[in-house]
């Protein structure tokens, strides 16, 4: 069973065991407008809670995307490579960023749940 998580900077982290799967959220790339680019980080590459991971490029703006946790990187999204707009439609499905294997699952506690969210976006 998966759990969902987000962060201040909108983005959705989701839980299954001791991995852990990265996006922006679909408020975030609303507010993007439509990705031109994304720059995905290398595998393996261990990353710190709140360190810029990933970089999106819309027609508006570069924006970084934090890790939310801290933890190595199993995987990255290649076909973002050939479709970054995939972000803009499936943001928090089949336009996820990268995989993570968590190195302080207690991180987790610090971040927010849907409702608190959907409550700050509002």
């Amino acid at each position: 069973m998966s759990k969902t998580y987000y962060t201040e900077d909108h983005e959705w982290i989701r839980v299954e065991g001791e991995t852990a799967t990265v996006g922006i959220t679909n408020y975030a790339q609303e507010q993007l407008g439509d990705l031109v680019f994304v720059e995905l980080p290398e595998i393996g590459r261990s990353i710190a809670k709140g360190e810029e991971t990933v970089v999106v490029e819309s027609v508006k703006a570069a924006s970084d995307v934090y890790a939310p946790v801290s933890g190595e990187i199993t995987d990255v999204n290649e076909a973002l490579a050939g479709d970054p707009a995939l972000v803009n439609r499936a943001a928090e499905g089949d336009g996820w960023l990268i995989r993570l294997k968590l190195s302080e699952p207690g991180q987790l506690d610090e971040l927010m749940d849907q409702a608190a969210y959907q409550a700050m976006v509002e």
